[in-house]
């Protein structure tokens, strides 16, 4: 069970946490039917693992939930208290960190998070004290002037996570934040979202299978298609198995 539960649900009663419906999703890629008749449901607080191999249609997915992309057919809803929010308000309330790389090599850590609190017009006292709880947040703190080039893989992507986490989003993507990182640092960025899980909703995709288990839902794709979205513990049992990674082994 994750710490923070109790305080989790007392922040959620005090902020108006976002929830996603999609329906009959479909997406096509070139030739390539990324999405195929795609349903989920994904609950406001929760943090959420979009799970399955390279080519499963995780990343159009993301893109799809960030407006980034739109779907061919289908729909994509935004609730708040199960009042569905408008398009043109949702885009400011949403943080996308993609997988491939998106910060610049020269400049450092604070210049990037000027950098992003100078798009978001944050007030110069309000930035200060944030940026230094975000570097604190993931050991960076020290490394406060190091440029991002210099950063090893695992530094770089908490840089990139605290960056677009300077707006204080109500919903975060995350596409694959853990590829190409050292385990430790994986358990880092573990860390780092379950400590901010309690103050908005998280939609992570992932083809580590083991981090499934870090999650509160899990929804599992296979070229396009769900072939399970549940509590961890309840996919296992659905399928017969102990590990979810079993599940593409069936």
């Amino acid at each position: 069970m994750r710490r923070g539960r109790v305080t989790a649900k007392t922040n959620q009663m005090n902020k108006n946490l976002i929830s996603l419906s999609l329906t009959k999703i479909n997406k096509k890629m070139l030739e390539t039917q990324a999405l195929s008749g795609l349903s989920l449901n994904f609950e406001a607080g929760k943090i959420h693992g979009i799970i399955g191999p390279d080519g499963a249609g995780k990343t159009t997915l993301i893109r799809l939930i960030a407006g980034l992309l739109k779907p061919d057919s289908g729909n994509i809803g935004y609730f708040e208290n199960n009042n569905q929010i408008p398009d043109n308000s949702i885009r400011k309330r949403i943080a996308y960190l993609p997988q491939e790389q998106s910060l610049y090599a020269d400049l450092s850590c604070m210049e990037h998070l000027e950098f992003f609190s100078n798009i978001y017009n944050m007030m110069k006292k309000d930035f200060k004290e944030k940026s230094a709880k975000l570097l604190g947040m993931v050991g960076l703190l020290k490394f406060a002037d190091r440029k991002a080039g210099n950063l090893s893989g695992g530094m770089y992507k908490k840089l990139g996570v605290i960056c677009v986490l300077l707006n204080d989003p109500d919903l975060l993507l995350l596409d694959e934040p853990t590829i190409g990182v050292d385990p430790l640092s994986r358990r880092d960025l573990w860390n780092l979202i379950h400590g901010i899980s309690n103050e908005m909703t998280v939609i992570c995709s992932t083809s580590y299978m083991d981090e499934a288990e870090k999650c509160d839902k899990v929804h599992i794709l296979n070229e396009g298609k769900a072939i399970a979205s549940d509590l961890p513990e309840n996919v296992k049992k659905q399928f017969k198995v102990k590990k979810i990674e079993e599940v593409f082994l069936l």
